[in-house]
C-alpha cells in the first residue's frame, strides 16, 4: 500500500537532505514535487492544495531555516501534517447503548461488506464482545448464502434471514434473537447498490430508525480512489455516517482515498482491510500510517500482531531451549506456523524502520510460499527425526522429498539452513554476541 507515494517521497526528501543549507528555492521545488507526488497519488486536487501550502507555511519558518538538520526537520514537518490529514488519531467504533449494540454495515456492490462483517466479527470477538451476524441483504441471496458460511466457519451465530423477508424487519427481529443468544453486539450486513440511488438510501434510512444503530460503517474499496471519497461523501449526508472501513489497501498502492476522506468529509476511517484472510482487518492508526509512507515503518501494528497470535508460555519454553541448544525441527515448524498468522514477510518487513529504505532489500520479492514448503517437508519427517536432525540420511532425505513434493535439494537446503541456525545459536550460548560478531567480519 502507498508504494509509489512512498517511493516518491522519499526520493524527494533525500534531494531536500543533500543541501547543506535549505533555502526559499530549495523548499519551493521540494514542495512542488510532493504536490505532483499526492496528484499521483489520487489524494484529491483541494486536499493537495491545503496540504502543500501548511507544509510551505510551517518550512518557511524559523525552525526550518535556522535548523542543523533542515532536510529531516521537513521530514518532521510533512510527518505531522499526513497524521493530521489522516484524523490524528484512531477513533474506535461507537458501541454505546442499550444492548445489544447495532453496527451497521452500509456501502455499493462489491465493497467488500459481507467479508468485512465476518473480520469484524473476529476483531469484535478478540475484544471480548459476543458478535451477532446479520444478513439484511435480501436482493443477492449469494450474500445471505456468504454471510451463513462465514458464520459457521467463524462458529458465530447468525440470523436465520431468508429473500421473501422485509429488511427493516429483518433487523429488528434480529435484536430479539440476539438476547436468546447472549450476543451483545449485531453487525448489519446491509443490502448495496452498482451506484447510490434514492431505494438503497431510503431503505437504509428505513433501518437506522428502526434500530438506532450505535455506529454506521461505510464500507470502501480503497481501489476506487476518488470514487471512494464521493461515495463516502454521497452516503454521509444522507445517513451521517461513524465512519469507514476502507477495505483493499493491501492492492492499492497509490492511497489516495485514505489520504483524503477525513479532509473532505470529516469522518474518520476506523479500519482498514489489508488482505483476503479473515484476520486481515487493522484499526486505522494515522500516525502509524504516516510513518509507512514515510518509510519510518509500523513497530507497533507489528507488536500488536505478535501479542496476538505469539502465546507467551511457549515463548518462554522455547527461549530454554534455545539456551539449552534443544531447538528442534519440530519448534522450528511450529514458529514457522505462527509467522504466519502475522500476516505476509513482505508486510512484516515494510513495518520494520527503516526496511524500506535499504537498497539491498528495496525489490526483495519475499515468497511466502517458501514457508509452505519448509513447513511440508517437517512435516514429511518422522517425529523422531524431527528431534534428531542428524540421523536424516540419502534414503531418508529421498523419502522426505517425496512426501512433501519438493526435491532433494530442497530438503538438503533446508536441513543445511538448520545446522548453520543452530551453529549460531551455540555460538551465542557459549561467547555471546561479540564473539559471533566477531566471526562474522570479513577480514
Amino acid at each position: 500500500m502507498f508504494e509509489s507515494l512512498s517511493d516518491n517521497l522519499n526520493t524527494i526528501f533525500k534531494k531536500l537532505k543533500g543541501h547543506g543549507k535549505l533555502s526559499e528555492k530549495n523548499i519551493e521545488d521540494g514542495l512542488k514535487e510532493v504536490r505532483m507526488a499526492l496528484l499521483e497519488a489520487d489524494v484529491h486536487y483541494r486536499v493537495v492544495k491545503k496540504f502543500v501550502a501548511d507544509i510551505k507555511e510551517r518550512a518557511l519558518g524559523q525552525e526550518v531555516m535556522k535548523s542543523l538538520t533542515p532536510g529531516q526537520q521537513i521530514i518532521k514537518i510533512v510527518n505531522e501534517k499526513l497524521t493530521k490529514l489522516m484524523g490524528s488519531f484512531h477513533e474506535d467504533l461507537n458501541l454505546s447503548g442499550a444492548v445489544p449494540v447495532s453496527v451497521m454495515l452500509v456501502g455499493l456492490q462489491g465493497s467488500g461488506k459481507t467479508t468485512t462483517a465476518g473480520k469484524l466479527a473476529i476483531f469484535l470477538r478478540k475484544k471480548g464482545r459476543k458478535p451477532y451476524l446479520v444478513p439484511a441483504d435480501v436482493y443477492r441471496p449469494a450474500a445471505i448464502d456468504q454471510l451463513t458460511k462465514l458464520g459457521d466457519q467463524l462458529n458465530v451465530p447468525v440470523f436465520p434471514s431468508t429473500v421473501d423477508m422485509d429488511p427493516v424487519q429483518i433487523c429488528k427481529d434480529a435484536r430479539t434473537a440476539a438476547h436468546r443468544y447472549k450476543c451483545d453486539t449485531l453487525l448489519l450486513d446491509t443490502a448495496g447498490r452498482l451506484h447510490v440511488d434514492e431505494k438503497l438510501m431510503a431503505e437504509l434510512d428505513r433501518i437506522k430508525a428502526a434500530v438506532n444503530p450505535s455506529d454506521i460503517l461505510l464500507v470502501a474499496d480503497a481501489m476506487t480512489g476518488q470514487d471512494a471519497v464521493n461515495i463516502a461523501k454521497s452516503f454521509d449526508q444522507m445517513l451521517d455516517i461513524g465512519g469507514v472501513i476502507l477495505t483493499k489497501l493491501d492492492g492499492d498502492a497509490r492511497g489516495g482515498a485514505a489520504l483524503s476522506i477525513k479532509e473532505i468529509t470529516n469522518k474518520p476511517i476506523k479500519f482498514v482491510g489489508v488482505g483476503e484472510k479473515l484476520n486481515d482487518l487493522e484499526p486505522f492508526h494515522p500516525d502509524r500510517m504516516a510513518s509507512r509512507i514515510l518509510g519510518m515503518g509500523d513497530v507497533l501494528t507489528l507488536i500488536e500482531k505478535a501479542q496476538a497470535v505469539v502465546d507467551e508460555k511457549e515463548t518462554l519454553a522455547l527461549e530454554k531451549k534455545l539456551r539449552k541448544n534443544e531447538f528442534t525441527l519440530e519448534d522450528f515448524r511450529n514458529q514457522m506456523a505462527q509467522m504466519r498468522k502475522l500476516g505476509s514477510l513482505s508486510d512484516m518487513l515494510n513495518m520494520i524502520p527503516g526496511i524500506g529504505k535499504m537498497k539491498q532489500l528495496k525489490n526483495l520479492d519475499v515468497d511466502d510460499r517458501e514457508l509452505v514448503k519448509i513447513e511440508a517437508i517437517i512435516s514429511s519427517m518422522t517425529s523422531q527425526e524431527r528431534r534428531r536432525h542428524t540421523i536424516i540420511n540419502g534414503s531418508r532425505r529421498k523419502r522426505i522429498a517425496k512426501g512433501s513434493g519438493t526435491s532433494v535439494q530442497d530438503v538438503n537446503k533446508l536441513l543445511k539452513n538448520y545446522a548453520q541456525v543452530m551453529k549460531m545459536v551455540k555460538k551465542i550460548n557459549k561467547g555471546g554476541m561479540r564473539d559471533l560478531g566477531r566471526d562474522m567480519l570479513p577480514f
